[in-house]
Formats: structure tokens, C-alpha cells, sequence
């Protein structure tokens, strides 16, 4: 297996993605962060790190500490900067509790406006029994020496995607066709995934990966930004040290919308992610 280039490993709980979705209580249930800029594609903040800072927050909330699945609605472009978060505990039970969490920031009028609003059970990931009864098989992807990663390309705009210097990708050569301008018109992305700090990854950077790809609609011959509408992540079991591996596929493109179903496997052949989200495209 191989394993993702780092000259110092981050660990976990000591990374610049721990750090940047760290949430600091300020009441019970409310919560302030200062979303980073690090995160960002072109001047967005990224769906799949809000996820996670939000998951957070509902973490120390709840009674459980690790997200089994969680709803989340993109209603407005976030933006780097202060935010706040604020929590409510719906349920809470014996195996699972259940909460919601919205986050806000300040448009130009000084209006509070809502940004991203979820639904979330957690749960102890660590209680779960070992049986696993599945069809489901890791996606075939070359070894990572075989694969190309944004440095094998161009160099970007300056600012244009500052997520990509905090990730490690390494995308299988069959689903790039886009950047060679020749997308060959499946719905199908996959790579090799993990912080580029080498943090192993853990639940909440989970929430990160499956939102972290290059959008399918770009080997479909779409060009631009892909927003999401609505992404839910199942969160099947802790995931094993090592680099991941994430497949993406969409399969229906319709009245300027599209679905995107990603799969997370570990290093140790696990299915520990699945999502599906609703992105809208801008057509020609």
C-alpha cells in the first residue's frame, strides 16, 4: 500500500486542518470560528471543510463525540472570516443523539445571514461490532506513483484554489481527460486522498474528503464552479492509517443539476464514507 509523502507528519489533534476547524465555545450551544482562507476555491469557502467545522461543534454539543451521518444545506456562500455556530440538541439517547447546528455570518449591511444549516446523529464509532456483510469493492486505482496531482499540472492563479496546497491528491490518469481538454463524458472521478501534512485521517476530515475532488460535471465537459445544493455523509467506521482512496460518480445530469455519490475507502480495504450530494452546473 502506498503511502502518502510527508518530510513531518502531523498528527492527529496537531495539523493545520485541526486547528482551522477547531470551534471555541462561547455559551452553551454557541460556538465562534474564523473560517480560513486556506480552504477556499477561488474566494468559497469549501463544502466538505464547513461540514467538518460544523461537525465539530456538534461534537462537543452532544453526548457522542463521532458524526454517523449528518444533512447539510448550503444556503448561501460562505466566505473566509468570523462565524458563529449555533447548536441545538434535538435527541439524545442511549446509542445515538441527535442535534442540528447552523452557521452565520455578517453580509456587507451587517445583516446576520445564514450560511449552511445541518442535521446530524452521532454516535461511538468505536462500539460498533466487527460484522460487515457487503457487494460493495475498493475502486481500482493506479498506484499513487502512477497518478498526478495538482502539481503535475500548470501553475494555478494565484489564490485561485489555496485547498489544493492542503491536500494530498493524486487522481487516477482514466478520469482526467478534462485537463488535457478531452473529458470523456463519465461521470467519474477518483484519487488517492489525504492532508497534505500527513495527518491520517479520522472522522471529521472524512466529511472533508468526500467534498474534496475535482467535480465530475468536469469529465462530463462542464466548465465552472459546481455548487452544492445538499450533501449527506455516512460515516461507516473509523478509518485506518494510511492514504485513502475516493470514487465519485454521477450518473444523471438534469435540469441544470446533478447528483454526486462518492464512496472513502481506507488502507485497510474499509468502506468508511459514503455521501451523496445535489451540485447545480451552469450549462453553455
Amino acid at each position: 500500500m502506498p503511502e502518502a509523502a510527508s518530510v513531518t507528519r502531523a498528527t492527529l489533534g496537531d495539523s493545520e486542518f485541526d486547528r482551522d476547524t477547531a470551534v471555541t465555545r462561547r455559551a452553551p450551544g454557541v460556538y465562534d470560528i474564523d473560517l480560513s482562507a486556506g480552504w477556499t476555491i477561488i474566494s468559497a469557502v469549501n463544502g466538505g471543510y464547513l461540514l467538518a467545522v460544523l461537525g465539530r461543534a456538534l461534537g462537543d454539543a452532544l453526548p457522542h463525540a463521532d458524526p454517523f451521518t449528518i444533512s447539510a444545506h448550503y444556503l448561501t456562500a460562505s466566505q473566509p472570516g468570523p462565524a458563529v455556530i449555533r447548536t441545538d440538541v434535538v435527541r439524545t439517547g442511549r446509542t445515538l443523539s441527535t442535534g442540528q447546528a447552523s452557521l452565520f455570518q455578517y453580509d456587507e449591511e451587517g445583516k446576520e445571514v445564514e450560511r449552511i444549516r445541518v442535521l446530524a446523529s452521532y454516535g461511538d464509532l468505536g462500539s460498533l461490532p466487527d460484522d460487515v456483510r457487503t457487494t460493495a469493492k475498493p475502486p481500482v486505482i493506479p498506484p499513487m506513483d502512477q497518478c498526478f496531482g495538482p502539481e503535475d499540472g500548470p501553475a494555478p492563479v494565484d489564490g485561485s484554489s489555496a485547498i489544493a496546497d492542503r491536500l494530498m491528491l493524486k487522481l487516477d490518469p482514466s478520469t482526467l481527460g478534462w485537463a488535457l481538454g478531452a473529458p470523456s463524458g463519465k461521470g467519474e472521478m477518483r484519487s488517492w486522498f489525504g492532508l497534505a501534512d500527513g495527518r491520517d485521517a479520522d472522522p471529521f476530515s472524512l466529511l472533508l474528503a468526500v467534498d474534496a475532488l475535482p467535480p465530475t460535471a468536469f469529465e462530463i465537459g462542464i466548465k465552472g464552479w459546481v455548487p452544492t445544493v445538499e450533501l449527506t455523509v455516512h460515516i461507516r467506521c473509523r478509518p485506518a492509517p494510511g492514504p485513502l482512496r475516493v470514487s465519485i460518480t454521477t450518473r444523471n445530469l438534469a435540469g441544470g443539476f446533478l447528483e454526486e455519490d462518492a464512496e472513502v475507502w481506507d488502507s485497510a480495504d474499509r468502506l468508511v464514507a459514503q455521501s451523496r450530494q445535489l451540485a447545480r452546473v451552469r450549462l453553455p
